[in-house]
């Protein structure tokens, strides 16, 4: 046996670190698309990893009104199943909120004035009276029951047609490309510049970019709208428009993108830039025909987090774009589609999954572009 082919404890311990952070991360992800699928009384009952048993629900059921009695020999009936159409099986029941499972399955509860209730296991219920039911709202009837495991669509079909969906949609994607290539196209030529040229200040402009790093985005937002609407005032330009949202996220991605671009460029090889200049190319040459196609690894990283970033941006978005119907990105709509309490919060795990599908082809789309950098960057040995 090979000495090589034995593993050493060290090695065994860093697949299984990996292993466990792949897991770790692997499992939110897991639950967000399980519940996305579940039927959202059973996402309240339980949680996602029990999404493959039956959950045991509380659940109340109102009977239909007096208008669909039916008459049997004397005796007034209402009938149904409290499951309407769906399956599961009732352990027990009640006709009070006090008391909901005073009952058994299948047993007779007796109600006031001569009324009789039974539910069965299957969940058909009968209500008889001696006298004509009154009143168009029905009896309730609280059970307890087990519920099979159940998974539907109707989450995703919620969100996808909802009203304005696919303008806001439509405006993420007119927010979040500009957003991503403009500070992209401008930080690589910064960055060139802090890199390779001479010029007095170089090193005080990217001790300011180092600094700019830690300013928080909340404390900007607000000086930096006074200043654009007043600079839109002088032009004639209104403040809630795409520029100014563009140029908002271009001022905020540019001391990262410059920072990392910058870091990148200085540490490509010296020899190609020198024999670049000794047979005569200038500064734009050298950065648009070697430095640019050698730079795809950072400039493609940066792209998928500002893209990321953009994408998902809900208070840039809100404060230099607006959140009129027109104007609501996708993340502002899903954000009303929950209601203002969070009343229908069932139907976030399926926003989440509907929001991350351009990301996800934008890093799968970028990350292939990275590997054809770094191989491209790659230098043989002689």
């Amino acid at each position: 046996m090979h000495k090589g082919s034995i593993r050493s404890p060290l090695t065994w311990a860093v697949h299984l670190s990996v292993l466990f952070l792949v897991v770790l991360w692997t499992l939110p992800t897991a639950g967000l698309f399980i519940s996305a699928l579940r039927d959202k009384n059973q996402i309240v009952a339980s949680g996602w990893w029990t999404g493959l048993s039956t959950s045991t629900q509380n659940a109340m059921y109102r009977a239909p009104g007096a208008d669909k009695q039916v008459e049997e020999n004397g005796t007034y009936v209402i009938s149904g199943n409290v499951f309407e159409g769906g399956k599961g099986v009732v352990m027990a029941f009640g006709s009070s909120s006090q008391d909901p499972a005073a009952y058994e399955a299948g047993a007779t509860a007796e109600l006031k004035d001569g009324e009789k209730l039974s539910v069965a296991e299957n969940g058909d219920f009968r209500i008889s009276s001696p006298k004509a039911f009154e009143g168009s709202r029905g009896q309730r009837i609280f059970y307890t029951a087990g519920i099979p495991p159940r998974f539907t669509l109707e989450n995703y079909r919620t969100v996808l047609t909802a009203e304005g969906i696919g303008k806001s949609f439509l405006n993420s994607l007119t927010v979040a490309v500009p957003s991503t290539i403009i500070p992209i196209l401008v930080a690589a030529f910064a960055a060139y510049a802090l890199a390779w040229m001479k010029f007095p200040g170089r090193a005080i402009i990217l001790a300011v970019i180092v600094g700019l790093l830690v300013v928080p985005l909340q404390m900007s937002l607000i000086p930096l709208l006074r200043m654009y609407n007043s600079v839109g005032a002088f032009f004639g330009v209104p403040s809630k428009t795409y520029l100014g949202i563009w140029l908002a996220h271009m001022g905020f991605g540019l001391p990262l993108a410059i920072y990392l671009l910058r870091n990148y460029i200085a540490g490509l090889p010296r020899e190609i830039m020198e024999s670049a200049r000794v047979d005569g190319a200038s500064d734009f040459t050298i950065f648009m025909k070697i430095v640019l196609p050698l730079s795809y690894p950072a400039l493609a990283s940066f792209a998928i987090f500002q893209f990321l970033w953009t994408w998902n941006d809900l208070l840039v978005a809100m404060v230099f774009l607006g959140t009129g119907d027109n104007e609501l990105v996708l993340t502002g709509r899903l954000v009303n589609l929950l209601g203002s309490r969070g009343g229908k919060w069932e139907i976030l795990t399926a926003s989440a999954f509907i929001t991350i599908i351009v990301p996800l082809l934008v890093f799968f789309t970028l990350q292939r572009y990275l590997v054809r950098g770094l191989l491209a960057g790659s230098v043989k040995g002689g």
